[in-house]
C-alpha cells in the first residue's frame, strides 16, 4: 500500500439536521448549518490554503492564509472562522486574495530556515506545500534583521525534537495539547515578534507536564516538532492501517514504513475508538518489536536448570506434542491445560481454546482475564444478560454526570480519558470513587464535584449507600424499573435498611455521609449518568458483587440503553474482551455459552468432529493447586507472564516448578520462561493478521505490517501442536478462523474480514438484526429480557490489617508502562518510569523514619520485596500504592491468594503489609521484615533473570532491587483499623 494521506477539511464537522446551500467558486454544496466556509469548500472539492487550521481543532484564524471573498460582504474574511449562510457565494481564487496570501507566505518564509532539501520533513511539510500553492516566487525580506533562526533545539524527549527556529507560531500544537489531549502543557509565551511555543514555564518538553501523546507532533505543520525516527530513517513511503496492542481502548493507527522498516505510528482519524488521537505507548513505544531481546527461534531443554538449546520448528512442536501425550498417558487426560492471552488476536485465542477442548480432550483452559475482569463478565451477565460494557466511547460526549469508580483513565486508558475530559470541560459533572486522589480529581480545567475517598474495603458498602439514597429519597426512575426490570422490590427493601445508609456506612468506608448523599443525588438526578470502572472494582473478594451493585444503581436511575449512560468496564489489555468472547474460560464455549448446554456443545461437536466434555475444567488457581498436589503436570502458556502478573508469586513459582512440562510462547524470555521446558517464539502485533476486540466491544482489524520474524504465525503454531497430538487442525488464513467463529458464535454471526475492511470496525452483537454492529446495548430491552436487580450484601474481606501488617497495599498502573512491562521497558518509555516506587502518606513515612527516595522493604504475610519510597498525600494514611511493571521489584511477591467469591479474580487491591527502612541482612527483629527468613518468604534470588532492561542490560531476576533487608516495626504507628475497614484500591 502507498502512503495513506487522510483528507483534512480544515475545521471540525458540525453535525445537525438543519442544512444550508452555498456556492464555492461556482460549485454548489449543501452542508450542515454552522459549517465553516473552509470545510464547505473542501466538501465541494476546493482546497483553500491554510496553516493554522486543521479539522481536529477548533478554528483559530491566525495565519490569514485562508482568506476569501464573499459576494455582498466587505473585506477578505478568514474562511476557517466564517460560518456559511444560505445562498452565500464564495470566491477562493481572486487576484486580491492571491496577492494577500503571497504576502503572508512571504513573511513566514522570511523568518524560516531555507533548508528544505535537508529538512527531515521535506515532502511532508505544510509550509512547503502552501508556498507552492499560493505561488510564492520571491522573498523580498532578507535575514539581516532580527529573526529566530538561532533558537536552541530541545532534544530532551526520547521520541521527538522541538526546533523553535522552524516554528511559525500557528498555535496548532498548543491547541492540540488543550483541545485534543486535555493536558494544557504548552502555551504561547510572549507577544508579537517575541511569541514562541513554550512547554510549561520555559521548561524542556521532558521536564514539563507534557505526556508525549504525540498530538502536538501530529498537529505541527512544519518540522518544528518532528519524530526522531523520521530524522534517523527518513520519510515513510507506505502505510498499513492496524490496531494498537496496548490497552483496551483499541486505537487505530497507520503504521508508516520505509521499505520494510517501521518509521512511525500515526493515529488514524477514521479509527472508531480514537478518532485520530493516541498516547505515548501506542504512538511511540513500538521499538520492542525489533528489540535484540526478541527470541526468534524455538528452544528446548530437559530441565529448567539446563541451558536452552535452539531447535527447528518441527522438533519443538514434536517435543511439545510428545511430552503432553506422555503426561496424559501417565496421569490422565485432565493433567494438562493452557492459559490463553489477552494480548493475542481473537483468532489466536480461539484456536488455543479449540486445541484444549478438541486435542487435549478437556476444558482446562483459562485466560488472564481471570485475574482482571472476570467479575465484569459474571456481574453484567447476571444483571443485564451480557458479559460486556453497554456503550461505545463516543457515548461519553452525551453524559451529564460521569462516575469513575476504581479506574485511573489518564494513566490506564489515556485516549478515552482525553475524550472524557473534553466532555467535562464542556460542563459535565464528575464523581470519583477511589481511595487514591487520581489526576481526574483535579487537573487543568477539571475538578471533580465529589471525590469519595473510600477506605481500603468498602466498594460494595459505598454503592449500597448510594442506592439507599436513591431509594429512600424517591429518586428511582419508576417508569424504567417497572417497564424493564425485575427483582426491584426485594432489592429496594434491602438497600433501604438503616444499615445501608450513608450514616451507617461512614464508619466503615470513611466517606462522609453528607458527601456521599450529595454524590448519589447528583448521579440520580442527571439527565444522563454514566459509570466507568476499572480493576479497582473487580480485583477484590467482592468484585462480582460490586459489578452487580453498579448495575443495580444504573437500572434504578434509568441510566441504561441510550447515549450518555451505561455501565462501562475499562478493560486493561488490548484484547481482554476478545479473549473472553472467544471461550477462554473453562466453563464457557465461545459466546459465553456454558459447556453443560447440550445444544451448544452439539454445535461445536458437529463442526470440530469429536465429543466435548460437559464439565468445566480448571481455573488458573485450580491449575496451580493441582500442580502442587501432583495431579496437573503440563501447561501451555500463550503470551502471558504468570510468574510476574499473578498473585502470591511464591505459590505460582512452586506450581510451575512442580510441573513436568511448561511451554511458553512469547516474544521475550520472561519470568515464566525461567520455569519453561520449551520456549516457542511469538509474533508482535506488527506481524499479526487478525482482530482485537476493545472495551466497547469494537472488533478492529489487525493487519500485518511485516512478515513474522520467527517464520510462523502464532495461530499456525497452535494448529501444528494440535495436529501433532492427533487432532488435525489447519486454516488457510486468519479470515477462515473468523469465519468459523462467526459460524458458531451468535454475537459474531455477521462478522468477517470483508465487513471489517469495508466498515473499518464493528461492535458486537453483529448479526442479521444488527448487520453493522451495536454501539449501544440494551436499548429497548435487556439481552436477558428484563434487567435483574440482585441483592448485594457487603461482606468485609478476610484480608485485614494487623499489628504486624498495619498498612494496606493497593496496586495500579502508570501512563508510560504497560502491564508487566515486557514491552514498554524495552522502549524509550523507561525515561519516565525506570523503576516501580512505593507511594506512602507523609504520616506513615514519618513514623517509620522514611524520607523521599529511601530504600524500603514492603512485606506481607506471603512475601516481601524492596523498592524506593515516594512520599505522597494522594492516598489516605494507612494506604500505600505501587505499580507492577518491573520484575526486579515483583510487586506480586506480596499479594495474596484471596480472590473474588464468584470468579477467583485475585484481590490485588487489598493486601495487608508493613513498610520499613531497608537494612542490611541480619538486622531484622523477627517481625517478618528482616532479611530472607526461613518461613517461605517470596523474595527471589538474583541469579536467573530472564528479562532484560530497555537498554539491553541484564536485570536481576526479581524480588529485590537492592540487598536483602529488614526493618523493625515502629513502636507506634497508625491505629489498627476496625473489622471491615480494609478496602480495595484502584487501577
Amino acid at each position: 500500500m502507498t502512503l495513506l494521506k487522510e483528507p483534512d477539511f480544515g475545521t471540525p464537522e458540525r453535525p445537525g439536521e438543519s442544512t444550508v446551500s452555498v456556492e464555492v467558486d461556482g460549485l454548489a454544496v449543501t452542508v450542515p448549518e454552522g459549517t465553516s466556509v473552509m470545510r464547505a469548500a473542501a466538501l465541494a472539492g476546493v482546497d483553500i490554503p491554510k496553516l493554522c487550521a486543521t479539522d481536529s481543532l477548533e478554528p483559530f484564524g491566525s495565519c490569514r492564509l485562508c482568506v476569501v471573498e464573499i459576494d455582498g460582504r466587505r473585506g477578505t474574511p478568514a474562511s476557517c472562522t466564517t460560518p456559511v449562510a444560505d445562498g452565500m457565494s464564495v470566491r477562493t481564487q481572486t487576484p486580491k486574495v492571491e496577492k494577500l496570501r503571497q504576502g503572508v507566505m512571504e513573511l513566514y518564509i522570511s523568518d524560516h530556515p531555507l533548508d528544505c532539501l535537508t529538512c527531515p520533513a521535506n515532502g511532508d511539510c505544510e509550509l512547503q506545500d502552501m508556498a507552492g500553492v499560493v505561488g510564492l516566487r520571491q522573498v523580498r525580506y532578507g535575514y539581516e534583521g532580527e529573526n529566530h533562526l538561532d533558537a536552541e533545539k530541545d532534544t530532551s524527549n526520547p521520541y521527538f525534537d522541538f526546533d523553535p527556529a522552524k516554528c511559525i507560531a500557528c498555535s496548532r500544537c498548543v491547541r492540540a495539547c488543550g483541545e485534543v489531549q486535555g493536558t494544557f502543557a504548552l502555551t504561547i509565551e510572549g507577544r508579537g515578534f517575541d511569541s514562541k511555543v513554550s512547554p510549561g514555564a520555559a521548561e524542556t518538553f521532558m521536564d514539563s507536564e507534557c505526556v508525549s501523546c504525540g498530538a502536538c507532533v501530529q498537529a505541527c505543520p512544519t518540522s518544528t516538532l518532528q519524530e526522531k525516527s523520521v530524522v534517523q530513517l527518513g520519510m515513510p513511503t507506505r502505510s498499513v492501517v492496524t490496531t494498537c496492542a496496548y490497552c483496551g481502548v483499541g486505537c487505530s493507527f497507520k503504521a508508516e514504513l520505509r521499505g520494510d522498516e517501521l518509521v512511525r505510528m500515526v493515529p488514524y482519524k477514521d479509527g472508531g475508538a480514537n478518532e485520530g488521537h493516541s498516547c505515548v505507548k501506542g504512538r511511540f513505544a513500538f521499538g520492542y518489536a525489533s528489540h535484540p531481546d526478541r527470541v526468534l527461534k524455538p528452544m528446548v531443554r530437559d530441565a529448567i536448570t539446563d541451558p536452552w538449546r535452539e531447535v527447528g520448528w518441527d522438533e519443538a512442536i514434536g517435543t511439545v506434542a510428545r511430552r503432553l501425550r506422555d503426561i496424559q498417558r501417565r496421569h490422565g487426560p485432565d493433567a494438562i491445560g493452557a492459559i490463553s492471552s489477552s494480548r493475542c488476536t481473537n483468532e489466536e485465542v480461539y484456536v488455543v481454546q479449540k486445541m484444549v477442548r478438541a486435542a487435549f480432550g478437556n476444558n482446562n483452559v483459562d485466560t488472564c482475564a481471570r485475574v482482571c475482569h472476570s467479575p465484569t463478565g459474571y456481574g453484567l451477565k447476571q444483571t443485564f444478560g451480557e458479559s460486556a460494557g453497554t456503550q461505545d466511547f463516543r457515548s461519553v460526549a452525551e453524559a451529564d454526570v460521569i462516575m469513575v469508580i476504581g479506574a485511573n483513565p489518564t494513566d490506564g486508558h489515556p485516549v478515552f480519558a482525553s475524550r472524557m475530559k473534553r466532555r467535562l470541560r464542556e460542563g459535565a459533572r464528575l464523581i470519583v470513587v477511589d481511595p487514591r486522589r487520581i489526576d481526574l480529581v483535579r487537573s487543568p480545567h477539571i475538578e471533580a464535584a465529589h471525590h469519595l475517598q473510600l477506605r481500603p474495603s468498602t466498594n460494595v458498602a459505598v454503592v449500597n449507600a448510594m442506592a439507599h439514597v436513591v431509594v429512600t429519597e424517591g429518586l428511582v426512575d419508576r417508569a424504567f424499573v417497572d417497564g424493564r426490570c425485575e427483582g426491584f422490590d426485594d432489592w429496594a427493601e434491602f438497600v433501604a435498611r438503616p444499615e445501608n445508609s450513608p450514616e451507617a456506612t461512614e464508619p466503615i468506608s470513611g466517606v462522609p455521609a453528607a458527601e456521599l448523599r450529595a454524590a448519589a443525588r447528583l448521579y440520580a438526578t442527571a439527565p444522563n449518568g454514566a459509570i466507568y470502572y476499572g480493576l479497582g472494582v473487580t480485583e477484590h473478594s467482592q468484585g462480582s458483587t460490586m459489578v452487580m451493585g453498579m448495575a443495580n444503581l444504573a437500572m434504578a436511575c434509568g441510566n441504561i440503553g441510550r447515549d450518555g449512560v451505561g455501565v462501562n468496564p475499562l478493560r486493561g489489555q488490548n484484547n481482554v474482551q476478545g479473549s473472553c468472547d472467544m471461550g477462554s474460560f473453562p466453563h464457557e464455549l465461545p459466546g459465553y455459552r456454558h459447556v453443560s448446554d447440550d445444544a451448544v456443545r452439539e454445535v461445536f461437536e458437529r463442526l470440530w468432529g469429536g465429543t466435548l466434555l460437559a464439565e468445566p475444567g480448571l481455573r488458573i488457581p485450580n491449575m496451580f493447586d493441582a500442580a502442587i498436589d501432583g495431579t496437573f503436570r503440563g501447561l501451555f502458556v500463550h503470551g502471558e507472564d504468570i510468574a510476574q502478573s499473578d498473585p502470591n508469586l511464591q505459590h505460582v513459582t512452586a506450581a510451575l516448578e512442580a510441573m513436568e512440562l511448561v511451554v511458553v510462547q512469547d516474544l521475550f524470555l520472561n519470568e515464566t520462561a525461567r520455569f519453561a521446558h520449551v520456549f516457542l517464539p511469538g509474533a508482535s502485533f506488527l506481524e499479526k493478521d487478525g482482530t482485537f476486540t476493545n472495551a466497547e466491544r469494537r472488533i478492529n482489524r489487525v493487519r500485518a505490517v511485516m512478515k513474522p520474524r520467527t517464520g510462523r504465525h502464532e495461530w499456525q503454531i497452535v494448529c501444528d501442536i494440535a495436529t501433532a497430538m492427533g487432532y488435525p487442525m489447519a486454516y488457510d488464513h486468519p479470515s477462515a478462523i473468523m469465519d468459523e467463529i462467526a459460524a458458531v458464535t451468535p454475537t459474531f454471526t455477521g462478522v468477517s474480514f470483508g465487513l471489517l475492511d469495508k466498515l473499518g470496525s464493528v461492535q458486537w452483537p453483529c448479526n442479521a438484526t444488527a448487520p453493522e454492529g451495536t454501539p449501544v446495548m440494551h436499548v429497548d430491552e435487556f439481552v436477558r429480557g428484563k434487567g435483574r436487580f440482585v441483592v448485594t450484601a457487603y461482606v468485609p474481606t478476610n484480608e485485614r490489617s494487623t499489628r504486624r501488617f498495619p498498612l494496606v497495599l493497593t496496586t495500579g498502573r502508570i501512563l508510560s508502562q504497560y502491564n508487566v512491562g515486557a514491552q514498554t521497558r524495552r522502549t524509550g518509555n523507561v525515561a519516565w518510569h525506570p523503576e516501580d516506587v512505593l507511594e506512602l502518606h507523609p504520616h506513615d513515612a514519618e513514623v517509620r523514619g522514611i524520607t523521599d527516595g529511601s530504600l524500603v522493604t514492603l512485606a506481607s504475610r506471603v512475601g516481601r520485596t524492596t523498592l524506593r519510597a515516594e512520599i505522597s498525600d494522594r492516598m489516605p494514611a494507612g494506604v500505600v500504592y505501587t505499580t507492577f511493571h518491573h520484575p526486579v521489584t515483583g510487586a506480586n511477591v506480596v499479594t495474596t491468594e484471596n480472590s473474588d467469591w464468584a470468579t477467583n479474580c485475585p484481590e490485588y487491591k487489598v493486601t495487608a503489609v508493613q513498610v520499613g527502612l531497608a537494612r542490611p541482612l541480619g538486622h531484622g527483629d523477627g517481625d517478618g521484615m528482616g532479611g530472607r527468613a526461613g518461613d517461605g518468604a517470596a523474595e527471589r534470588a538474583g541469579d536467573g533473570a530472564a528479562e532484560r532492561a530497555g537498554d539491553g542490560t541484564r536485570e536481576p531476576a526479581g524480588g529485590a532491587s537492592g540487598p536483602a533487608v529488614g526493618a523493625a516495626e515502629p513502636a507506634a504507628g497508625p491505629p489498627e483499623p476496625a473489622a471491615g475497614d480494609v478496602l480495595t484500591a484502584v487501577d
